[in-house]
């Protein structure tokens, strides 16, 4: 079998295993996979060129960058910013 053949089937395989996680392609020698929901806790884009640690990342996702709670706090601070008078808002 070809290399591209053997590319191929692997994409399909883990496309078929994953894809409901994952959003999975391969360009040029790296494998790249987005994770398919926004409510993760985890790393939401795996890019790797070996192909054992992008399944073992799949199967396990490293963890993301950043805290959800952080995040919902600075989404209520910009909330609160926006509607308050330009005169009472505090400096940024």
């Amino acid at each position: 079998m070809n290399p591209d053949a053997v590319s191929k089937t692997l994409l399909y395989l883990m496309r078929r295993n994953f894809g409901q996680q994952w959003s999975i392609r391969r360009i040029g020698r790296l494998w790249i996979a987005t994770a398919t929901s926004h409510r993760i806790t985890h790393a939401p884009t795996l890019i790797e060129e070996n192909i054992d640690v992008f399944v073992r990342q799949l199967e396990c996702p490293p963890a993301g960058i950043g805290h959800p709670a952080l995040v919902n706090e600075r989404l209520t601070e910009k909330r609160f910013n926006a509607s308050c008078a330009k005169d009472t808002c505090p400096e940024e």
